[in-house]
């Protein structure tokens, strides 16, 4: 994994590798700045989710016999989080009934005409940083290929990040958090969902109307198609740690 990163107006890159033998996490830090270090691993270690008790969340799950060998062929499975909230914010807004192929299209075409560059960069593909929500708050997001209304999600998005600093965030209670996220034009309960899923580290996030929520839903032994509705019923017995069961619902599709 490899991407470029900012920490108080200075631009840098990380990359990230599995080591197997040791099974940890490798990570090659290039900044500018050595007082940043701390900052970029917390960071890197949020986004990673290297805080999760996986033994206490897997004895929990484990209880529903549907998911029980979800998890013993994935052990230790985590929630992804992200490195910057209202990035991650946005990206979700490109990838509204879109495909990830599409979503990832959108993404760089977004960078390349508003990210800044990247300076001293030693990988081709790595030459610019996320747009900040300044820059995005007054962008003419014509010259993206997506509808409209989408478009003015991402201005609205970006004016809200800076009329709120703290919006992407964890802190608040998640309900208020999903709340101030739904005020937001363009913004409904999946959107909001995922945000606290992956920005906010909320363990109990749970977008129940997600296509392969749904789908991985369907497929577990014994059980039958769900809608939103039963899937948010059949949930409840997950709690505290919904997200994760959200990953293993999610691998059931791969």
């Amino acid at each position: 994994y490899r991407r470029s990163i900012t920490h108080e107006g200075l631009a840098g890159c990380v990359t990230i590798k599995h080591s197997a033998n040791t099974h940890c996490l490798l990570a090659t830090i290039g900044f500018p700045s050595v007082r940043a270090l701390q900052a970029i691993v917390c960071r890197i270690r949020h986004q990673f989710d290297m805080e999760a008790d996986v033994d206490a969340i897997a004895a929990h799950l484990s209880k529903d016999e549907a998911l029980a060998p979800l998890i013993a062929a994935r052990p230790g499975l985590r929630a992804p989080g992200c490195w910057d909230g209202f990035e991650l914010a946005v990206r979700a807004v490109l990838g509204q009934q879109i495909s990830l192929a599409a979503a990832r299209k959108l993404g760089a075409s977004l960078v390349g005409l508003w990210g800044e560059p990247l300076p001293n960069s030693d990988h081709p593909r790595l030459t610019r940083t996320f747009p900040t929500a300044s820059c995005l708050a007054t962008a003419d997001l014509r010259r993206l290929g997506m509808p409209a209304a989408r478009k003015a999600t991402i201005t609205a998005l970006a004016q809200a990040a800076l009329a709120n600093p703290s919006l992407f965030t964890p802190g608040a209670p998640i309900e208020e958090r999903l709340a101030q996220l739904r005020a937001i034009p363009g913004i409904g309960a999946w959107t909001a969902n995922y945000i606290a899923l992956r920005a906010f580290r909320e363990p109990d996030a749970f977008p129940a109307t997600d296509v392969g929520l749904l789908s991985g839903a369907g497929r577990l032994k014994g059980e039958d198609r769900h809608n939103a509705a039963s899937l948010l019923q059949r949930s409840e017995a997950w709690r505290p740690w919904r997200a994760y069961a959200a990953q293993y619902l999610w691998t059931v599709n791969r």
